[in-house]
């Protein structure tokens, strides 16, 4: 089971005894799922279920896990994009940095948040994390829906490109997509812990909105844009700047 899954025998056991009951079934179900290449619905999962694990599941078993954890093929997030989503309270966690947003190397703690790139009444989402030590862009993702698709696309990004991510903090506003159980299971297994600013602070997460704010300034003030597609090229020219090209102070801040 562990190596079909792809977790280790200590992730296993910690959540087979999980708080959460549906954690490991969600781990089969996002399997079978993938393997699909993001196309089935629960009917085949059901039947992909009993085939690759010989576990039957109740189609509603397998409907239920697959809301809960935001699972779904693509055309059903187009035809819906931002349907239902409520941020869930017994979710939230504590802000464990308390404005203290030194740290003294890379991986240690991370600054995520999505942010709109609006022109002329149009809009894309930007999903971005940072790393608190050097304040460097980890891993970001641009899309026409502010769902939660678009931060775990950004959140395992991050975790394929750093790989050894154990111990890590990750801190974030109260968000819907950041009190997801999707969010909070990848973290969890990935063995990264969750800090979440207060409700209506800003202040509590002012890395990433500053960095957000100084993106916006050297993009779309001060360009003469034409277009949202020209402003979406313009922000990942951007990005690649300022993570390869940019001078930064000595002080380690934006």
């Amino acid at each position: 089971m562990c190596a079909v899954l792809e977790i280790s025998k200590r992730t296993y056991y910690k959540y087979r005894n999980s708080d959460d009951p549906d954690y490991l079934d969600y781990l089969m179900i996002k399997k079978v799922f993938d393997d699909s290449k993001g196309t089935y619905g629960y009917r085949r999962i059901t039947e992909g279920l009993k085939i690759e694990y010989g576990v039957i599941f109740n189609h509603k078993k397998v409907i239920r896990i697959m809301r809960k954890y935001n699972i779904k093929p693509e055309y059903i997030r187009r035809i819906r994009p931002n349907i239902g989503y409520k941020r869930i309270e017994e979710n939230i966690k504590t802000d464990l940095l308390k404005r203290n947003f030194k740290t003294n190397a890379l991986n240690k703690v991370w600054d995520t948040d999505v942010t709109y790139l609006i022109f002329k009444g149009k809009r894309l989402y930007l999903s971005t994390i940072i790393d608190l030590y050097d304040r460097h862009v980890v891993s970001y993702n641009i899309s026409k829906f502010n769902d939660i698709n678009l931060v775990m696309t950004t959140l395992n990004d991050a975790i394929k490109k750093e790989k050894d991510v154990h111990g890590l903090i990750i801190h974030s506003d109260q968000g819907f997509q950041y009190t997801s159980y999707q969010y909070k299971a990848v973290c969890e297994s990935n063995g990264i812990t969750i800090s979440m600013a207060r409700k209506g602070t800003p202040l509590d997460d002012a890395p990433i909105e500053s960095w957000h704010a100084l993106l916006k300034k050297e993009t779309l003030y001060n360009n003469n844009i034409t277009s949202l597609q020209e402003y979406q090229k313009l922000v990942e020219e951007w990005i690649l700047f300022y993570n390869t090209k940019r001078i930064k102070s000595k002080k380690k801040s934006i």
